[in-house]
């Protein structure tokens, strides 16, 4: 694949130029171990190196271009230099030129928000394939060329796997694709470039102030996604959340809002709820859904409204959705032989932890117990560790403080910063296991007939992180083997 410099260098601002700009470019890299001949390099600064380190190793490596935001003391003269004043931003636009800007062949929703996101792209595109459309998806559990399934380990890839996967999404007849869109991307202008129809505005709580430092900083770079759209484009937010209106402030785009507590252009009303499913009203409509709690309904609502936005019929958008079951590792349930509930979850974050014991707490009887399982992430935001236990604490009948992905740090460590989130009354009910396994085990084990497992933390993740190291683990595979185990007295 061969582009022309000036067309890959297309609407970004240049400050200097030196060398011949009139070159054909093979690829385009920021890692300067794949620079080489007839490349394109682009030096950025990012959380862990700075690329202009390496320009001497890209200068010898063949390649024929570098953008970069300070030039090298002495210039090579067979290499084209380009200074510009932020590369990373740069080198999102030039990935979506070189690649024929495919954003702008389909139609690109992007969801961000603390929770929800995997939910609302995994319930789109699932809702698009069903109304027939050939869709693409861009999330955490996966990545879906139609119905071809890629590997997925970010919440959103680089910039030029972003185009990359969009060419391939338009090449293979994709009209629609729905991507989750984190923090980290907007910061790292991962996402520069791309053109969104509609962007989705979850909600926004504590999480990842181990990055951002500040919720204020957190809030700001959520907000850009929004400020960034275009004015062709829809911006919906959750407006139950209290940031949901100033997400919108200073949006172009035409702007949108779902609720189920406030007048809003798009509303829904919970009627009944079970561990089966809910009985909704949604924009005056009764819908049937086999997902649970309400923070699914905020989902679905966002998925519909996206919808509707998008030009799909109401009728055959309530009908396909109400066929959609659970988002992997979302709310995902088990029963047993002997009427036991377990529920994995991917509650991380506070907010997300009270959301599912909320739901639970909502259906049950009161008559059974609600154990709980949880642990907080390594080499994450520390601050939110006390915050889980507490909210586990208050919410539970019994809950086991356990390990999670501990990454590099000390597991023991971090269940001590959580168990100072335990008050002196719910000190009795709450104990410790480091060990994941042995901690679900014991969860299992003690559970009676009518009872409730919460596993949370780790979702749809199969794997638990231990020092660099990632060891097969899946929460459900586990409860259903331990829930076996009860169900025959062993």
């Amino acid at each position: 694949m061969k582009k022309k410099l000036t067309d890959i260098l297309q609407d970004i601002e240049i400050l200097e130029t030196f060398g011949d700009m009139n070159i054909e470019i093979t690829s385009i890299e920021f890692d300067s171990r794949k620079a080489g001949e007839g490349s394109l390099f682009t030096a950025i600064k990012g959380t862990k190196t700075d690329g202009h380190k390496y320009l001497p190793d890209v200068e010898k490596s063949g390649a024929k271009a570098i953008v970069c935001e300070y030039l090298p003391a002495s210039l090579d003269k067979s290499i084209t230099y380009i200074k510009v004043k932020n590369s990373s931003e740069a080198f999102g636009v030039m990935a979506s030129n070189f690649f024929g800007n495919p954003s702008r062949k389909l139609k690109l929703v992007g969801v961000t928000g603390t929770n929800g996101k995997t939910t609302v792209t995994t319930l789109l595109y699932d809702l698009y394939t069903g109304l027939g459309y050939y869709a693409g998806l861009l999330s955490t559990i996966k990545i879906r060329i139609g119905e071809k399934t890629v590997g997925a380990t970010h919440t959103t890839p680089d910039a030029l796997q972003i185009n990359k996967l969009l060419k391939q999404m338009v090449d293979e007849g994709c009209s629609h694709c729905f991507m989750e869109v984190s923090s980290h991307s907007i910061d790292q202008n991962r996402i520069a470039g791309l053109h969104f129809a509609g962007g989705v505005f979850t909600n926004i709580t504590h999480d990842h102030l181990d990055y951002h430092k500040t919720f204020e900083e957190y809030l700001r770079v959520k907000k850009r996604f929004f400020d960034e759209l275009h004015d062709t484009a829809f911006a919906l937010s959750n407006i139950d959340d209290k940031n949901g209106r100033v997400m919108m402030q200073n949006t172009k785009a035409a702007v949108k809002t779902y609720s189920l507590s406030r007048p809003a252009d798009f509303r829904a009303k919970i009627i009944e709820s079970s561990f089966e499913g809910m009985q909704l009203v949604i924009d005056g409509e009764e819908f049937w859904t086999k997902l649970v709690g309400r923070f699914n309904v905020y989902n679905l609502l966002a998925v519909y409204a996206s919808a509707i936005l998008l030009g799909e019929n109401k009728q055959e958008i309530l009908t396909t959705l109400s066929t959609e079951g659970a988002v992997e590792g979302r709310f995902d349930f088990i029963r047993s032989q002997n009427n036991i509930y377990g529920i994995v979850d991917y509650a991380h974050t506070p907010d997300a932890l009270k959301n599912v014991l909320d739901t639970i707490n909502s259906i049950r009887t009161g008559n059974e117990e609600l154990i709980t399982v949880v642990g907080a992430g390594g080499d994450r935001d520390k601050a939110k560790r006390p915050v889980m236990a507490e909210v586990a604490a208050v919410k539970s009948s019994k809950v086991i403080l356990t390990s999670d992905n501990p990454r590099s740090e000390d597991p023991e460590e971090i269940v001590r910063q959580m168990e100072k989130g335990v008050g002196g009354e719910n000190y009795m009910k709450v104990f410790s296991i480091i060990n994941r396994r042995e901690a679900i085990k014991t969860a299992c084990a003690l559970a009676k007939p009518g009872d409730i497992i919460l596993v949370a933390g780790k979702g749809h993740e199969k794997y638990q992180e231990i020092k660099g190291v990632r060891h097969h683990f899946d929460d459900k595979e586990l409860i259903r083997e331990f829930l076996l185990m009860n169900v025959n007295g062993n």
